[in-house]
């Protein structure tokens, strides 16, 4: 066996709230190279540990205000200055710079994706729906990925300054599927933007980890948390 492949990497899940246990199963389930070890983050050690961390989808606005309840806000905002980071639904409200259409009171962030971002730009539980969305630098990339959308939140604007990452964009809504409420004549529209990464963070408006489908846990792990995490001994 390849010495690299006894290295281990850790994955955190941050687990006050939300979709967590399906994240660490999507995780388990994967065969790479390097051995994956999963931590459910609920405390300020636990982040400490961790190469990489996932935001699963939830409450937005519930998680956050646990995370500053649990002491974990600002360590999570350092966090994610230097190490990548991975937000779902909730977890991508929480990685945007600026929300829009927040409850009472306003909707704190992390930061860390330059983006603008709408939570429940779909509107109600009852719009919610699935999408076939072609993904380029999935493993079997032909193959479609199915996109889960849960009250999911819709991106407004890219707004990255001169000194950002680029934001590149991993998938958009196929044409047709934007309400007539969302929809322009724009083909670079960024309310059809699905998923984006910036540096090592990666954000998606879906919900991969309820499917059976582990190709976009396999992408953060292989392009952005193995190429931030040097091999430990």
């Amino acid at each position: 066996m390849a010495v690299e492949e006894l290295k281990e990497v850790t994955v955190g899940i941050l687990a006050l709230q939300g979709a967590f246990v399906e994240h660490e199963k999507a995780l388990q389930r994967l065969r790479l190279q390097r051995r994956i070890s999963v931590l459910q983050v609920r405390t300020c050690e636990e982040l400490d540990l961790c190469d990489a961390l996932i935001i699963p989808g939830g409450e937005s606005t519930t998680i956050a205000l646990l995370a500053r309840l649990e002491g974990l806000l600002e360590p999570l905002r350092d966090f994610r200055t230097r190490k990548p980071v991975w937000g779902t639904c909730a977890g991508a409200i929480l990685l945007s710079q600026a929300v829009e259409n927040t409850k009472k009171g306003g909707q704190e962030v992390l930061g860390g994706m330059s983006i603008t971002i709408a939570r429940n730009g779909w509107g109600s539980q009852v719009e919610s729906f699935e999408a076939r969305l072609q993904v380029e630098g999935l493993r079997d990339s032909d193959e479609p990925f199915t996109g889960v959308f849960i009250r999911a939140p819709v991106v407004l604007k890219i707004d990255p300054s001169p000194t950002d990452p680029p934001v590149q964009v991993v998938a958009r809504l196929p044409p047709g599927l934007l309400p007539p409420s969302l929809a322009s004549d724009d083909p670079a529209d960024p309310k059809a933007m699905v998923a984006l990464r910036q540096g090592l963070h990666l954000l998606t408006t879906f919900h991969p980890e309820l499917t059976a489908d582990d190709r976009f846990h396999e992408y953060f792990v292989r392009e952005c948390v193995l190429k931030a995490s040097p091999l430990k001994a």
